[in-house]
């Protein structure tokens, strides 16, 4: 099955970057960097780190990760795509990249126009979590528990799908949680075990040690399908609650847009030839994330229509910004 998604990706490698022989022409001439606009720890970062040695390795150069958080990812992204179009300053991210300048407005960026994108790395399942003391097991218990105990909903990121989508089921529910977010996953995994925040959407990848280790408790996953990894946590629709159908997010690498067809070429087919990498793909695997290569022209089709179904999403509801 990985393989098929590998070859169907390659489908949508650009010209220039599914020839070899093309991607060869451009070397890096000093250390690339890698925006994640979120801070270490969290998913995202993890994700980065975890393709970096292997592309340097690849490259011949160092590839540096550099965290730069804020404004829902805006403020890394935005980095980005003010920087010199010359392969030497990459964007590492996530569906956030799109969501956030919906939602919050003023965005310096547009997620389409301002950027190149160079291949898409995945996904994760996202799930719904409460702190173990709280006593519900499933969400037909946690829905009448919430209702009036003023209880607090986190978020990685104001605009991200763990803020949507938990305000959507607490809307929906009529649960009186507040929204609090944060800036980035591994501050909102550490206001969970600190008793700072009840309850939240987080990805997988994030929270899975504290499940394990009984800290948090997963009370159901977003979309249409379990996880493959937790496959014990019914989705929200399987428990009759109508949130986040069909929903699945983005994981990749971007550059600045206007990048040129032979840096583009040989970035694109860097990051084809990590993603390739049985070891990565274990690894990813092994922290609850779904490998799913695609080349810059797949991975462009899809930022934009992910972007156009947010919009979809959003419009009409009122957001706790908090």
């Amino acid at each position: 099955m990985l393989r098929r998604h590998l070859l169907a990706g390659a489908a949508g490698l650009s010209p220039l970057a599914a020839r070899p022989a093309r991607a060869q022409e451009w070397r890096p001439e000093r250390p690339i960097r890698v925006v994640v606009p979120f801070p270490a720890g969290g998913a995202t970062d993890v994700w980065a780190r975890l393709c970096a040695e292997p592309m340097s390795e690849i490259l011949g150069v160092p590839v540096l990760i550099e965290n730069r958080s804020g404004a829902g990812g805006m403020i890394g992204a935005d980095a980005v795509a003010k920087a010199a179009p010359d392969g030497h300053t990459l964007l590492f991210t996530i569906t956030s990249l799109v969501q956030a300048p919906v939602v919050l407005g003023n965005a310096p960026y547009d997620a389409v126009r301002d950027f190149t994108p160079i291949g898409r790395m995945g996904s994760t399942t996202l799930i719904f979590v409460i702190r173990a003391e709280h006593p519900a097991r499933n969400l037909a218990e946690f829905i009448p528990y919430a209702r009036g105990r003023g209880l607090t909903l986190g978020s990685w990121a104001a605009g991200s799908s763990g803020h949507v989508f938990g305000l959507a089921f607490n809307n929906l529910m009529n649960l009186g949680m507040t929204h609090v977010a944060y800036r980035g996953e591994a501050p909102m995994v550490t206001a969970f075990l600190s008793r700072e925040v009840d309850a939240g959407i987080n990805s997988l990848t994030s929270v899975r040690e504290h499940i394990a280790s009984g800290r948090l408790r997963p009370l159901a996953a977003l979309g249409s399908a379990r996880a493959g990894t937790m496959p014990e946590v019914p989705t929200f629709l399987e428990q009759g609650v109508e949130v986040g159908r069909d929903w699945s997010g983005f994981v990749g690498l971007l550059g600045p847009a206007r990048l040129p067809a032979p840096i583009l070429a040989r970035l694109a087919e860097t990051f084809r030839l990590t993603m390739a990498r049985e070891a990565l793909q274990r690894r990813l695997r092994e922290i609850d994330t779904d490998p799913g290569w695609a080349g810059p022209e797949a991975f462009g089709r899809e930022i934009a229509t992910v972007r156009d179904r947010w919009i979809e999403i959003t419009r009409g509801m009122d957001l706790q910004l908090g």
